[in-house]
């Protein structure tokens, strides 16, 4: 589950609303071991959500950077270009890993 968690802090433009919730989700679901809570632990859950997101929003508000904010579009194609060589593309083999001499 943690995988899904992305860095939030020095990007342009800055983290949405919707992405520090959808981190604060990861993080509680990951804490609690649950995907979903029950109906007894439903209230706890959500509350839980809340101060998470809350704590991430001031955590990256106030978070000092000497370096230039990241691009999210650069980074994403990074991120693709480092998946695309560690598994491949669908349908193609994966690379092959040249021995050192």
């Amino acid at each position: 589950m943690c995988r899904n968690i992305r860095t939030l802090a020095n990007f342009e433009p800055p983290a949405t609303e919707d992405e520090l919730r959808a981190s604060a989700l990861q993080f509680v679901r990951k804490l609690s071991g649950m995907n979903a809570p029950s109906k007894a632990n439903a209230a706890a859950f959500a509350r839980a959500v809340d101060e998470v997101t809350a704590a991430a929003r001031t955590l990256v508000a106030s978070l000092e950077v000497k370096a230039p904010p990241k691009q999210r579009e650069a980074e994403a194609r990074k991120a693709r270009e480092r998946s695309r060589a560690r598994f491949g593309r669908p349908g193609e083999p994966p690379p092959r890993e040249t021995a050192a001499v």
